[in-house]
């Protein structure tokens, strides 16, 4: 009677995690341990700097989900291109179709599009490069896309008017600024067919210049021209500082 009554339980578990469900990564964008309001804002860097930011956008890709036994499931490559936009809500989270129930522990995901989607070639992108381009995400087909987009205005120590700032990564001659992020989620995400967890991950976007790296925006700042950082010494800097960018907050099972 025992074994059967095992036997029986195992039946109903494996039943009720088989076939497939929908899943969302949400980014919720802050600035230390404030949500992040757009333009109206002031934030304070540790060199001093004071940012109101107009505008972040970064590239989401290569998305890999990792069950509690350690298998994973690599969403399909050419579905797996997501801009997020602070300034619209609806790009904010990454609808994942399709996606093998199970119990997921890791997400692990891109910064930027990798350097073999990109060598494809502008007729290998798909639809992805049209909307880049629309969201204004890619510098030139030759020059490639732009991984983040982090703008707005700031001042400083030694920049008392306020004055732009413009921070985009992506390849710049040898470096191609690509990084992958792997983060452990605080619960399980249960992929069901009933069931469409949502893991929320925060992007503390003050990482961008105020993370493990320093970047002092007055430093490349051109007069007349505001404070550009879009390759240099410190662009590998502030690609090294997304790696620490985000975090998983909390898992919704529902």
């Amino acid at each position: 009677m025992a074994i059967s009554v095992v036997f029986a339980g195992c039946t109903n578990d494996e039943t009720a995690i088989s076939g497939t469900g929908n899943l969302g990564v949400e980014f919720d964008n802050a600035y230390g341990s404030n949500d992040l309001i757009l333009s109206a804002q002031a934030n304070t860097t540790s060199n001093d700097e004071v940012l109101k930011i107009s505008s972040i956008k970064y590239i989401i890709s290569n998305i890999v989900l990792t069950k509690e036994d350690g298998t994973t499931f690599r969403y399909p490559k050419s579905e797996s291109y997501f801009i997020v936009d602070e300034s619209n809500p609806e790009s904010l989270t990454a609808d994942l179709e399709n996606v093998p129930a199970g119990n997921y522990t890791k997400v692990t995901f891109g910064i930027g599009v990798d350097k073999m989607q990109w060598e494809l070639g502008a007729t290998g992108q798909g639809d992805f490069l049209a909307e880049a381009q629309a969201a204004g995400m890619m510098w030139s087909w030759s020059a490639g896309y732009k991984f983040l987009a982090f703008e707005g205005m700031f001042t400083s120590p030694t920049v008392a008017t306020e004055t732009s700032f413009k921070v985009h990564t992506g390849q710049t001659g040898t470096d191609y600024n690509y990084t992958e992020v792997t983060l452990d989620l605080p619960t399980k995400a249960m992929v069901r067919t009933t069931i469409t967890p949502e893991i929320h991950i925060i992007a503390d976007v003050s990482k961008i210049i105020d993370g493990t790296n320093k970047i002092k925006l007055s430093d490349n700042n051109a007069a007349g021209n505001g404070a550009t950082i879009m390759g240099g010494a410190d662009l590998p800097l502030i690609t090294e500082n997304l790696s620490n960018m985000f975090s998983a907050a909390h898992v919704h099972n529902d």
